[in-house]
């Protein structure tokens, strides 16, 4: 890693722990300028995906808050689902138990 490299992760690392330290919501992204996010050659850093936005100019970044993403419309998508057949148990005949002999015909009196 190039010394230029290496000032700029440990420039956006100082930064992503200043906001995660100053704002109850995580960073969720990096935003960068696209010919810097080509020439650094970076997807990601610390976890946090690298986007390039073409309205940040050379030499900055933007770390972008998971708050900033509050609000925005939620994409919609249609969910494909089978039928679902629910299937209750049958009755059975229970096999017929043979009487113990010599027990009376009231067990919970035995007099």
């Amino acid at each position: 890693m190039s010394s230029a490299e290496s000032k700029n992760l440990e420039a956006i690392s100082r930064a992503i722990d200043q906001h995660n330290a100053t704002c109850p919501y995580p960073a969720s992204e990096v935003r960068m300028n696209p010919f810097e996010v080509e020439r650094l050659g970076w997807d990601e850093i610390r976890g946090l995906p690298i986007v390039p936005d073409a309205n940040i100019g050379t030499g900055r970044f933007h770390i972008v808050c998971s708050r900033e993403g509050e609000g925005e419309e939620l994409e919609e998508v249609e969910a494909v689902a089978e039928e679902l057949v629910t299937v209750t148990p049958g009755t059975r005949e229970e096999p017929s138990v043979p009487e113990a002999p010599g027990l009376p015909d009231n067990p919970g009196r035995w007099n």
